[in-house]
């Protein structure tokens, strides 16, 4: 019994395979921009299984780019240096001490170990930030916020050589001032700006929630953009999904193709949204 369960798992697995042949073909050559974050990046399991998922995704064609987040990481750090921070509207002010504490755990903690992760599973990574080859030129968002940036000019060559090099990009979502300065810059935003410097095919935002939800609670498997409009105004889009649908606009009406809002906690997420008819969590794209 134990033996023909085995045969119908091997069976199913390639059966899997072919049905996602169709898929596999599709997304040849496509940049995906994935913005990871939430549970992810607090499991070694589940940024283990992350970083598989994204090897075998540049393993059949696909160029990957990987950029983070790391809040917790960040407040951790501010308290264990005793560093107390200020708020205005309940967003935390980015002074010159916060901003150093910020670069050093993005670029350095958080970045190196998504590095390690994708390396580890066989792929070719390397771990930069928006400072970088001048990736993301950002101004001031908000002077009340301090050394808080918003993203006002790509120049996404350096990714276009890693890609033609095999290698993953791994960025930290810091940007460049004109004037010399860092500027913290919201994760979600980066990836946005960056996969419209790309023209990507997709923009993955992996999240702690399954999706975009309607009014009854049930998760909008495929929304057009000016469904996300409405949605936004009869205050069914509110809260913590507003700043992600925002850049999903953002980002559609930038270059990309589309942009799938899906729940990172489930296994093989990217996987299953590229590579099977289902998908996984909310597809965002512009009307056709």
């Amino acid at each position: 019994m134990k033996k023909q369960n085995m045969n119908r798992d091997w069976i199913a697995t390639a059966r899997t395979l072919s049905q996602a042949l169709p898929y596999l073909q599709r997304y040849t050559g496509a940049v995906v921009v994935i913005k990871l974050g939430g549970h992810a990046m607090g499991s070694d399991e589940a940024m283990e299984e992350f970083a598989r998922d994204v090897v075998l995704m540049q393993m059949v064609g696909i160029n990957p780019v990987v950029v983070h987040g790391g809040g917790p990481m960040i407040n951790a750090m501010l308290d264990k240096l005793e560093i107390k921070s200020e708020f205005v509207n309940g967003k935390r002010v980015t002074d010159q001490a916060t901003v150093e504490v910020v670069e050093m755990v993005l670029s350095g903690t958080v970045n190196k170990r998504i590095v390690q992760a994708l390396n580890r599973q066989g792929g070719k990574a390397i771990g930069l930030s928006g400072k970088d080859a001048n990736l993301m030129v950002c101004t001031q968002t908000n002077p009340d916020l301090g050394f808080v940036g918003t993203p006002t000019n790509m120049n996404p060559e350096v990714l276009h050589d890693l890609f033609s090099k095999g290698t993953i990009p791994v960025i930290a979502p810091l940007g460049a001032g004109e004037n010399g300065e860092t500027f913290n810059v919201n994760g979600d935003t980066a990836a946005g700006a960056i996969a419209a410097s790309l023209n990507a095919d997709r923009l993955l935002l992996l999240t702690d929630v399954a999706g975009v939800k309607d009014g009854a609670g049930d998760v909008i498997t495929e929304l057009k953009t000016q469904q996300i409009r409405d949605l936004t105004a009869e205050g069914v889009i509110a809260g913590g999904m507003i700043p992600k649908t925002e850049t999903a606009l953002n980002a559609i009406e930038g270059g990309v193709r589309a942009v799938v809002i899906l729940d990172g906690r489930a296994p093989n997420a990217c996987l299953l949204e590229l590579f099977t008819e289902h998908g996984a969590g909310s597809l965002i794209r512009d009307a056709d």
